[in-house]
């Protein structure tokens, strides 16, 4: 048996990483919150912390008995007893110090006589008294003796090296974590100092202000406390509000895990989703593969899960990257009938690259020849080995078909999250990612995003690229009207200017107006660098060389197809421009004059016919008016649901562009018996057919010992005095090669015919 490390952390009241840290110092190999020791060590740990609880309660105990003795023998004697080395300070006394401390400014805030005002104590663990802590005038009384024997030059209380160290300032509460940064620690460096100076501190909690001026003068610091409403004893100095940090932790609240689910095409992603979401989402897909991003929330035991599912063909690399820039959690689904295969090891790089927590959901484990142990090997030798192989990567072997397994997984999903201690500021400046963006019928330019800060609310404005927008309407991923929509959630936004880009950031503006002049001047820099751009490149264009004329003689004898692309959203169109991209052909070349996202219009006609280009469309339908315009102008119009059919489309288009290749086909062959005179000046060949067919309608070579001698159509082919259409193996017939008069004995008559073949593109 053993114990994972996060529910030791839990039971010793010790955060996963300080606990991580500190079984790493004493040997354990451990790399995350789930990875496990053996019961034996865990019980070890924590009687170890119980013991050191149980050894500070003690002791402190025994130093509270002797307070109250002490205060107790006071009451009893009505003379005031003052302990060794006390000196009571006269008005005189104080009134030097005054003057000292106009003199040469001194920061005595922490020194200064008062009544016995004790410092808040550090927070304990439950059950164990606080240690008595060192007034300020018991610090006061000791350092004011040793002003008064240096005549007031220097405070020889603090170390010397003091006066040339680095000044560090606080304010009480002084909590651990962020001493431990001012100090430029780790918490739990830190934490482990106060431990050996018997203090039990969590990161959370407080330290006193001597402890903490303690510890700052062991790091090389001197340490400053500022209390709420001291001021400066030179002058008066103008308190600036602080710039709110967003990323403060104290601001910082749990948010839902975001989710993407990644892997190999047909390897049932979709099908997943459609199990965790109980809906049918596949058939809704053209060809049953996902061709957009979806954003989707669920619940699952009281809690929320964020899904972003992406396309697993390949025609949607940059989409899958963009899914796994925006999530916390990635789910790398593999077939057990199939195993890793290229998309597999491409989305796993792309998870690793985006620092994700991944979990491996090994699917279709009830199909026939699923071999789950084949597909944990081929895990070990991608470096992800599974948790039960002894390696670290959660992985659920699930059936997405038949729903087995499904709350496993959602369920680690969720232990993951927690590991990962999520936090967002849902109170910071509004800030997420583009998922998809497309133009929809009756509303215009709409985008999916996930909010990853702050809260997005209806009538907030957004910047996004040369895009703006005034939040019009705001929709879940169940379709409904929400007004706001805090951290990790999905919503669909009505309301922009023009369509975003998908993947690019948005963040939150004061107004319309200023996005507005923020977008047009991002628009006016980019068409001006363009301009400069476009001079710079005719500047430096000098005389034509030799290789300049053939590349430019080559070029026009190159075929091209021009094309306007249209899509239904951005990222299908960005995946579509790829691909027609990648279509590498040293025949034909593609020029895409214009992209969109939206129906086939009439102006797109119209382009297209000035251009001499093609129309492709991928899952968008023709506005009215467009077939008849584009049959009336020869314009070709391509239209499909499923984008690698599309592609496909594309390379016919340009086949058909070539000239048909001419192929000699080899029919037969005979050999020359006897020559015949027809006619004054005119022979034929009296053969023997001894190879396949001699057709009527195709080509002869002649030759003779090894050597092409004549080559033309066949002119006369007859058996006897009738003319026949083709004369096969093992048959006598006369020959005659058009211009062919001289024929010998022996010679070769080789026959074919030329067969046209389609053209290809590489």
């Amino acid at each position: 048996m053993s114990v994972r490390i996060h529910q030791l952390s839990k039971q010793i009241g010790m955060e996963n990483k300080d606990l991580i840290d500190l079984l790493r110092n004493r040997g354990y190999e451990v790399k995350s919150a789930s990875s496990t020791i053996d019961n034996i060590s865990a019980e070890s740990i924590a009687e170890e912390f119980d013991k050191n609880i149980k050894a500070e309660t003690s002791s402190n105990t025994e130093l509270l008995n002797e307070e109250a003795k002490s205060k107790k023998s006071v009451k009893e004697d009505s003379s005031p007893i003052m302990p060794n080395g006390v000196i009571v300070k006269s008005s005189n006394d104080i009134k030097k110090e005054r003057e000292l401390k106009e003199k040469k400014p001194i920061n005595l805030d922490i020194i200064k006589p008062k009544s016995e005002t004790k410092i808040p104590d550090p927070v304990k663990f439950p059950g164990s008294p606080s240690i008595p802590p060192i007034t300020k005038t018991e610090v006061s009384r000791d350092l004011s003796n040793k002003l008064d024997a240096n005549n007031g030059s220097k405070v020889v209380g603090l170390d010397e090296s003091l006066s040339s160290s680095k000044v560090i300032h606080a304010k009480p509460p002084i909590v651990v974590r962020d001493f431990a940064l001012q100090l430029g620690l780790k918490p739990f460096k830190l934490i482990s100092e106060l431990m050996e100076m018997g203090i039990f501190a969590s990161m959370n909690q407080t330290i006193e202000e001597s402890i903490a001026i303690d510890l700052a003068k062991r790091h090389g610091f001197s340490l400053e406390i500022h209390h709420r409403g001291e001021a400066s004893v030179d002058k008066p100095v103008k308190i600036e509000k602080p710039k709110l940090d967003e990323d403060d932790p104290k601001l910082l609240k749990p948010r839902a895990p975001v989710c993407c689910i990644l892997g190999h095409v047909d390897h049932g992603k979709t099908t997943l989703l459609d199990a965790i979401r109980k809906t049918n989402l596949v058939e809704s897909e053209a060809g049953g593969i996902t061709q957009h991003i979806g954003a989707y929330q669920i619940r699952h035991n009281q809690n929320t899960i964020t899904f972003v599912d992406t396309p697993g063909h390949a025609a949607f690399s940059k989409m899958r990257s963009r899914g796994t820039n925006v999530t916390d959690i990635a789910i790398l689904v593999i077939a057990a009938d199939d195993g890793f295969k290229p998309q597999t090891e491409e989305v796993l790089k792309l998870a690793k690259a985006a620092n994700n927590s991944i979990i491996v959901a090994i699917n279709k484990i009830d199909a026939k020849g699923a071999n789950v142990d084949k597909v944990k090997q081929e895990m070990q030798e991608k470096g992800i080995a599974p948790e039960d192989w002894g390696g670290e990567t959660v992985c659920v072997e699930v059936s997405a078909l038949n729903d087995t397994n499904i709350n496993d997984l959602l369920d680690m999903v969720l232990l993951q999250a927690e590991m990962l201690e999520l936090k967002s500021n849902p109170s910071a400046n509004t800030a997420g990612t583009i998922i998809e963006a497309q133009i929809e019928q009756g509303r215009g330019a709409v985008a999916s995003v996930i909010v990853e800060k702050g809260t997005l609310k209806r009538g907030d404005t957004l910047i996004s690229g040369e895009s703006f927008c005034r939040v019009k309407s705001m929709m879940d991923t169940q379709g409904n009207t929400i007004n706001e929509a805090g951290p990790s959630t999905a919503v669909k936004i009505l309301g922009w200017s023009e369509v975003p880009y998908s993947g690019s950031p948005f963040s939150k503006e004061k107004d319309e107006r200023t996005a507005k002049r923020f977008t047009e001047s991002l628009k006016s820099k980019r068409k001006l660098n363009e301009s400069k751009q476009d001079l710079e490149e005719k500047a430096n264009e000098g005389g034509a060389s030799v290789a300049d004329l053939f590349a430019a003689i080559e070029n026009q004898q190159k075929k091209c197809l021009k094309l306007v692309v249209k899509s239904d959203v951005f990222g299908s169109l960005e995946a579509l421009v790829e691909g027609l991209k990648l279509i590498d052909s040293d025949k034909v070349d593609i020029d895409i004059i214009s992209q969109g996202v939206g129906n086939v219009s009439k102006s797109d006609v119209i382009l297209a016919s000035t251009g001499g280009a093609s129309i492709i469309g991928f899952n968008v339908r023709l506005d009215n008016g467009v077939q008849s315009l584009a049959k009336h102008d020869d314009i070709q119009i391509i239209q499909n649901s499923i984008i690698y059919e599309l592609l496909d489309q594309a390379e016919e288009l340009m086949v058909s562009m070539l000239e048909a290749e001419l192929v000699e086909k080899k029919s037969g062959s005979a050999e020359v018996r006897q020559v015949f005179a027809i006619s004054k000046g005119r022979y034929v060949a009296g053969s023997m057919v001894t190879e396949g067919v001699i057709h009527r309608s195709g080509k002869a070579k002649l030759v003779r010992k090894g050597k092409v001698v004549l080559e033309g159509p066949i002119e006369t082919l007859r058996r006897f005095k009738d003319d026949v259409k083709e004369v096969r193996a093992g048959y006598e017939c006369g020959i005659n090669i058009k211009g062919g008069n001289q024929y010998e004995e022996g010679d070769i008559l080789e026959c074919f015919q030329i067969e046209k073949k389609k053209p290809k593109l590489f």
